[in-house]
């Protein structure tokens, strides 16, 4: 299993990026297609020890397999019980690994990266890797902040839908004295098939 060292990028560049460019990129990049959202099984739960609840819409239509990734652990029960072991104000909250380090992740293969236009602003939700791209397992994290400087380096599959007060309560530290666990994750509807892998895709774009 390989050891996620979390974000891979020191506390990161916790700077926001100017109001002109994250309006740029949220004009661009923030709207889902009208499928998208109302396809249910594209909605994550996550029902925290918080006291709340936090939805997630997720984009398959941008990141096929991380989303997949998520909404297979999420099925399994793979997430319940774990904690946010990584949670730092003004920045993201991260979690999905089942030691609770910061240094595990799921026994399913490690992901090839799905960098896209999805922007870091506040309420995303992307996966947190080593320092290897191509290592996204199961960990996420959520932003508190815009910080457009993760935009292309970080896989970004969905947005908070709802409950952003809740993710607000997390609570803080490395790993924090008194940890906010996930009770359940679970989605909005029935586990969908799984998408196509860029071999099968490529094979499919040659036959035609």
């Amino acid at each position: 299993m390989l050891k996620l060292v979390g974000l891979a990028l020191s506390a990161l560049a916790l700077g926001v990026a100017s109001p002109a460019v994250a309006q740029e990129v949220k004009v661009a990049s923030h709207k889902a297609p009208e499928e998208i959202k109302a396809d249910p099984s594209n909605r994550l739960f996550l029902k925290l020890t918080n006291g709340g609840t936090v939805e997630i819409l997720l984009r398959p239509d941008i990141a096929p397999q991380h989303v997949y990734r998520i909404q297979q652990l999420a099925t399994q029960g793979f997430y319940d019980g774990i904690i946010f072991h990584r949670v730092i104000p003004g920045f993201m909250a991260q979690g999905g690994d089942p030691t609770g380090t910061g240094q595990g992740g799921s026994e399913l293969p490690d992901l090839e990266a799905e960098f896209n236009r999805l922007p870091h602003v506040r309420g995303a939700f992307a996966m947190a890797r080593a320092t290897d791209p191509n290592s996204a397992n199961s960990q996420f994290y959520i932003m508190f902040t815009a910080n457009l400087s993760l935009d292309f380096d970080y896989t970004v599959v969905g947005r908070v839908a709802s409950g952003m007060d809740v993710v607000d309560r997390i609570a803080p530290g490395q790993p924090p004295a008194q940890p906010t666990m996930i009770v359940r994750a679970y989605l909005g509807g029935p586990m969908p098939s799984a998408p196509a892998t860029p071999v099968e895709m490529a094979k499919a774009a040659d036959s035609e």
